[in-house]
């Protein structure tokens, strides 16, 4: 089976895209796909981006090293939107095809990791990591099961981070059950992570009970395209079939979750990403004039546009002036939003929705849309991932012959909930 992974995964890539990099020799032990923004020790980590193209760890994430002591190795790594800035994973050079239309997208920006597994017959998982959605997301465009756990229950140790207070690694799998299988083995206290204090998954015992579903009322007032929003009714009318109730429920500070995201993560953003200076790792440049000008001159020329972009806006956002405006607030709000979660969680043991509010769309769609109108597509992912909330997405059914998804959360640390609900809804 080894080598059949192998093989598939170098034809797989030739055709869509999926890698940033297969090493020539691959690691014994079963190989598994990782998503390039987690450290892989003598295996390139460049997060998409062309400043740490040739950056090679000398070290194990966490995570890659708890699967390689269960007998994994690193199959490759799969390609992503630079640092993780992007939902449609286009922001890099290496852009991939979505396997059910090779015109249209994988989704971000894990895009790699879930348009491999969707195109995969042998790989049953692959890491992946999200910040506003950029498990789900991807999950949802290609078809497969996106698992994001909840915030610290994962070590984040070697992640090469975009906003460390939002920033989770997960998995992106064939079967719930897979990634229940994947969860166990990367979740856990880790010393090296002082935010990562969760306990380890345990085995998924099939749900015994009953459970009560809250579909939040203000996020179906979004703009959703009508063929998601019909396989949504349909997903509905399967949880009362299988005995669960479902309620309306509230969520009021929805409107103001899409801008303090942004605010949040950018400001985040833009202080991880000063340190891609051309001085300790990655590209580089002869070291000409003063470090001001040497400085930006490697970043105006190894970062993407829209990484500039967002160094930009949250540099603006924490700036003596600004930073109570546009940050502060953004966190007060946070807050707002959690205490929303908290309340609906009191009627309901999971909250559903429509993953995304779209389908994959086309890459000459993508290049039509503004960045505001690329930003507001992660209206429905971005909620949960301000909470901090675990979140499930499973493959429903197919509008203009293309995947939907259906996004299932729970509340902080019943991630096991959430996925024995997976299991039980038969994904």
């Amino acid at each position: 089976m080894r080598d059949e992974i192998i093989k598939e995964a170098r034809e797989l890539d030739s055709k869509f895209n999926f890698f940033s990099s297969i090493p020539d020799n691959i690691d014994p032990g079963t190989p598994i796909a990782i998503k390039d923004n987690i450290c892989t020790r003598g295996v390139q980590t460049s997060a998409g981006s062309e400043i740490l193209k040739g950056y090679v760890p000398p070290f194990d994430a966490t995570v890659v090293s708890r699967l390689r002591q269960k007998g994994f190795g690193v199959l490759g790594k799969t390609t992503m939107d630079e640092f993780g800035f992007g939902t449609f994973c286009v922001n890099t050079k290496k852009i991939p095809k979505n396997p059910h239309d090779t015109t249209r997208c994988c989704g971000g920006s894990s895009g790699g990791s879930a348009g491999f597994i969707a195109a995969s017959k042998h790989s049953r998982f692959a890491l992946a990591q999200s910040t506003g959605g950029s498990i789900s997301c991807p999950a949802s465009f290609c078809g497969v099961i996106g698992f994001t756990p909840t915030y610290g229950r994962v070590s984040r140790y070697g992640l090469v981070d975009y906003s460390n207070s939002l920033d989770k690694i997960g998995v992106i799998a064939k079967t719930v059950k897979d990634a229940s299988e994947a969860m166990r083995i990367i979740s856990g206290k880790d010393e090296k992570d002082e935010t990562c204090q969760g306990e380890s998954f345990k085995e998924i015992k099939p749900l015994d009970k009953p459970i009560t579903v809250g579909i939040p009322k203000e996020w179906l007032e979004q703009k959703i395209d009508p063929g998601v929003r019909k396989e949504f009714d349909a997903s509905v009318e399967k949880m009362k079939s299988l005995g669960w109730k479902v309620i309306e429920i509230n969520i009021p500070s929805t409107k103001f979750a899409l801008a303090a995201y942004y605010a949040i993560a950018l400001a985040e953003a833009s202080t991880n990403l000063a340190k891609y200076c051309g001085l300790r790792y990655g590209a580089t440049l002869p070291l000409e004039g003063d470090f001001t000008s040497y400085f930006s001159k490697v970043r105006g020329k190894y970062f993407h546009k829209e990484a500039k972009r967002r160094v930009l806006l949250g540099t603006y956002a924490r700036m003596a002036g600004y930073q109570d405006k546009y940050y502060l607030q953004a966190q007060r709000i946070r807050q707002l939003l959690i205490d929303d979660f908290k309340k609906a969680f009191k009627q309901a043991d999971i909250i559903a929705a429509p993953t995304m509010p779209v389908v994959a769309p086309k890459f000459s769609e993508i290049e039509k849309l503004t960045p505001i109108e690329a930003y507001a597509m992660d209206v429905l992912t971005v909620p949960p991932n301000l909470g901090g909330l675990p979140q499930l997405s499973l493959p429903i059914g197919k509008s203009e012959s293309m995947p939907v998804g259906l996004h299932l959360i729970s509340d902080h640390g019943k991630d096991e909930l959430l996925l024995q609900a997976g299991e039980r809804y038969g994904a």
